[in-house]
């Protein structure tokens, strides 16, 4: 049963084209490093988050509602994305 305020994550099964189980990407959602729309592309957004090794995932999805995801993309975090993430991350640290 979920929780009052849990998010609900659901995957295509495109986001497992990349051997990204389930419990990572849900696991990366409670420990997220980054979370933006894409610009241009607004309807979708990036997420980087850690897995349950620690490792950055990079995670595409799209909202929909205030309390639902659908996740159509996942997979182990490209160093391009990585960027963002440290700029994040020096940004929360100022």
């Amino acid at each position: 049963m979920k929780q009052k305020g849990q998010l609900n994550v659901e995957c295509n099964l495109s986001a497992f084209k990349h051997g990204v189980t389930e419990g990572d990407i849900r696991f990366a959602f409670d420990n997220k490093l980054f979370d933006h729309p894409i610009m241009g592309q607004e309807e979708k957004n990036l997420l980087i988050g850690l897995d349950r090794q620690l490792n950055p995932l990079e995670i595409l999805y799209n909202e929909i509602d205030d309390h639902t995801v659908n996740v159509f993309h996942a997979m182990k975090c490209r160093k391009s994305w990585r960027n963002l993430a440290n700029l994040e991350e020096k940004l929360w640290q100022e």
